[in-house]
């Protein structure tokens, strides 16, 4: 289970494991992480975490957020990402025994597909001026899309690959329906659609 560590300067404030679904951060009382700082806005930012992943939300915050020096509306979280409000620091940690690679080069055995120990997936463009242009899926985690339009991640697992929708209106399609809030596990020909960019998820 990952957890997140508040600290300002030297100091640490506060560590908290992240057992709940939404962990909210700001200014007010009744968040869960409160900071009492005007430069934290009242309703700053939340961390939803979903199975074992967990990804970061900016609340419309006055001042913004930053991840490792980023600023960002919505970050899908890795092992050690830094979230900076204000003058205040939020370590996420992810524990080993957690579910997922926390490797930026990762490559993944898939004994349930039959694949090789060292296969990696990879996606397809299907149409536009790059069509047929293929990208290895080899991080933990892989944005696609526009942003400002529309992102999803592709996560790696020791099970498999799952996409999830990051930013945009509306969700990305998985053989033309949309995948909702959940990460939605990817299998061989997958075909994904991110307003109107089609590729296809390949494993073999």
């Amino acid at each position: 289970m990952a957890k997140i560590i508040l600290s300002k300067g030297d100091k640490v404030l506060r560590e908290v494991t992240l057992c709940k679904e939404r962990v909210t951060i700001g200014r007010r009382p009744h968040n869960d992480i409160v900071i009492d700082d005007l430069a934290v806005s009242a309703e700053h930012a939340v961390i939803v975490t979903r199975d074992v992943d967990s990804y970061l939300e900016d609340l419309n915050s006055t001042n913004g957020t930053q991840v490792n020096g980023q600023p960002v509306k919505k970050h899908f979280l890795q092992d050690e990402d830094v979230i900076e409000l204000a003058q205040y620091r939020i370590t996420y940690t992810r524990d080993e025994g957690a579910d997922i690679t926390g490797h930026s080069n990762a490559v993944i055995r898939h004994s349930g597909h039959g694949l090789g120990p060292n296969h990696i997936a990879r996606i397809k463009v299907l149409n536009g001026a790059t069509a047929g242009r293929e990208t290895p899926l080899n991080r933990a985690i892989t944005t696609i899309g526009k942003p400002g339009i529309q992102v999803a991640a592709i996560m790696v697992r020791t099970d498999g690959y799952s996409i999830a929708h990051i930013e945009g209106v509306n969700c990305p399609l998985i053989n033309g329906k949309p995948i909702g809030t959940e990460a939605c596990r990817l299998t061989h020909g997958d075909v994904i659609d991110l307003s109107g960019a089609h590729m296809q998820f390949l494993l073999n």
